[in-house]
């Protein structure tokens, strides 16, 4: 899927553009990645579009957040307003936001800037049983798949993906234990900031729903099911849909992470439209970017969400295509290239 020999040619151009070889590090391996994926030799990054989903999760009642599922159709409205800080950071590289309900459990006005895409009013307590059945997961895919389709069909050049929803680190947790192999205590943080004892319970939360639900690591959309969230099979979906129509992804932080994982089980190749903005302060985060051989742009202690820290990538992403396509050669800048050895 990744045109190879167009990233050979770009490694060339790179080469005779009037810098020493090789000095603008990862900025040049952005621009080769992006030519790579979207098959193109000028790609553009015009039209920039950051998702970010919002849904509930179930397993709350286990006692596993710092705060209540309320605050998830509360941040809701605040991306709406604007207020919150995705819209900032998304305005400062000159993305646009889209907001998705696929999950919340609370009732949300309808907005012009809101998309309903609702599966259901939450999952269901994963520790008790399946967080949703295997056809609400397909369905969860399904809707990112057409949120993306929709922004694709807009012109979308790049895309970055972010949630919202209390309760979704506990999720993000469990399935980076399934898919990795680590225990519950090795990849299980502190989300929205949870003191130890409320630590413990995610972890205990997150041994039980292993122990009752059995998720099996080969079947990657019952693992979801068993296991996951709304927001989590509908990033997975942009990504499966993004692989499919060549469109770079720029992944967020712990949750958009296990979406990934998600869809990599699902499909090998869509890990070639990946590329992670950043590291989280959430430490399964590191054990899944390093199983999916993934590494971050930034390391700036984020643990917020909501598409912020892939904003802050998308604008390296751009630089990135900015100095392969606008920087002047060493022939058209009459600048002596590097002496022959």
């Amino acid at each position: 899927m990744i045109a190879t020999n167009l990233m050979e040619e770009t490694q060339r151009r790179l080469d005779n553009l009037t810098k020493p070889r090789g000095s603008l590090g990862r900025l040049e391996e952005l621009a080769k990645w992006v030519v790579g994926v979207t098959g193109k030799e000028n790609p553009s990054m015009k039209e920039k579009v950051i998702f970010t989903l919002a849904a509930d999760h179930g397993v709350t009642a286990e006692g596993v957040s710092a705060y209540p599922s309320e605050v998830t159709a509360q941040m809701v409205l605040n991306f709406l307003s604007g207020g919150a800080g995705i819209n900032v950071l998304a305005r400062h590289v000159g993305a646009r936001v889209i907001v998705a309900d696929i999950g919340v459990a609370g009732d949300l006005p309808p907005h012009p800037g809101l998309k309903s895409v609702k599966i259901a009013r939450g999952t269901r307590n994963m520790a008790k049983g399946p967080a949703m059945t295997d056809a609400e997961a397909r369905r969860s895919i399904e809707a990112g798949r057409e949120l993306l389709r929709e922004q694709a069909d807009l012109g979308a050049d790049i895309v970055g993906i972010g949630e919202m929803g209390i309760g979704n680190t506990t999720a993000a947790a469990a399935l980076t234990a399934v898919f990795t192999g680590r225990s519950p205590e090795e990849v299980t943080g502190r989300g929205t900031g949870v003191d130890d004892k409320t630590w413990e319970k995610k972890v205990r939360a997150i041994q039980e729903a292993i122990r009752v639900n059995r998720p099996d690591q080969s079947d990657p959309l019952g693992v979801l099911a068993r296991v996951g969230g709304f927001e989590i099979g509908g990033m997975a979906g942009i990504i499966l849909e993004a692989s499919a129509r060549r469109i770079p992804v720029v992944l967020d932080g712990f949750i958009s992470g296990a979406a990934a994982l998600v869809a990599c089980r699902m499909e090998s190749g869509a890990r070639d439209v990946l590329v992670a903005g950043h590291r989280s302060a959430e430490k399964g985060h590191k054990v899944l970017l390093d199983h999916l051989a993934l590494r971050p742009l930034l390391e700036l202690d984020f643990r917020l969400g909501e598409g912020t820290g892939a904003a802050l990538a998308i604008s390296l992403v751009e630089a990135a295509v900015k100095v392969l396509t606008q920087m002047a050669t060493f022939e058209k800048a009459n600048v002596s290239g590097k002496i022959p050895e």
